[in-house]
């Protein structure tokens, strides 16, 4: 595991030479938060840099539920039982295993790791604009369909789960990048994932945080480079 910290982000990065996953915590003035969980071995790091911070974990978040996202989801309940989780409330049917698409949706196979054993009922259903702690909900969907991300409004950092990959490029969710391809072929809609990313750089972040790769500071003209890309492709 390697760790790199921005501000009030910690970026914890599992397996970073092969497949870089990231997870994220978010420091509060008296408490902190967990978005997302990485693989089912990433338990054990995340523990561990909770301790150091020294702040009690106040909310287990979840971008989206494709399994390297939630893997140690199960385990870190079992370490934090009185920690609430909450996920949107589409993902939380993937949380179960559910790929039955809902009626008003594009009617596109659900794709990627979706989760088998993961028996926890969801704390908290989020939805666009909620708030937790400094942390907006943002709704970004595409990668999967209720994929959403963390918008912090005290400095504008955004953690964007897949909506967005920088390792092997920085691209759309949805557009392939040979040497990292595979949140391209685990998205389930370009369309929307593309309109999602226009809605991120709408926010003028001032910190990108995906779920593999590395941070950007400053992303504005990365992001509008990547959208300018996934336009183009789109259209051909």
């Amino acid at each position: 595991m390697k760790i790199v910290r921005c501000g009030n982000i910690y970026q914890l990065i599992f397996l970073p030479g092969l497949f870089p996953v990231n997870c994220y915590i978010v420091e509060e003035q008296a408490s902190i938060s967990l978005v997302d969980t990485g693989i089912p071995s990433s338990f054990k790091g995340i523990v561990n840099v909770i301790k150091d911070i020294g702040k009690p974990l106040k909310h287990i978040l979840i971008t989206h539920a494709h399994g390297d996202h939630v893997g140690s989801l199960v385990e870190l309940n079992k370490i934090f039982p009185d920690i609430p989780i909450s996920i949107s409330r589409r993902d939380s049917k993937l949380l179960k295993g559910d790929v039955e698409l809902e009626p008003h949706e594009q009617q596109t196979p659900i794709k990627g790791g979706i989760p088998k054993n993961i028996n926890l009922q969801p704390n908290q259903l989020l939805h666009e604009g909620d708030q937790i702690g400094s942390l907006e909900v943002i709704s970004t969907p595409g990668h999967t369909p209720g994929s959403i991300s963390f918008f912090d409004t005290r400095d504008h950092s955004i953690i964007v789960g897949d909506a967005i990959q920088t390792r092997g490029g920085i691209a759309v969710s949805g557009q392939l990048r040979t040497f990292f391809p595979f949140p391209a072929m685990a998205t389930w809609s370009k369309e929307m994932a593309l309109e999602s990313v226009k809605k991120i750089v709408a926010l003028e972040p001032k910190l990108l945080a995906v779920g593999h790769g590395k941070m950007i500071v400053e992303p504005k003209e990365a992001i509008l480079r990547a959208i300018e890309e996934a336009e183009q492709k789109i259209r051909t």
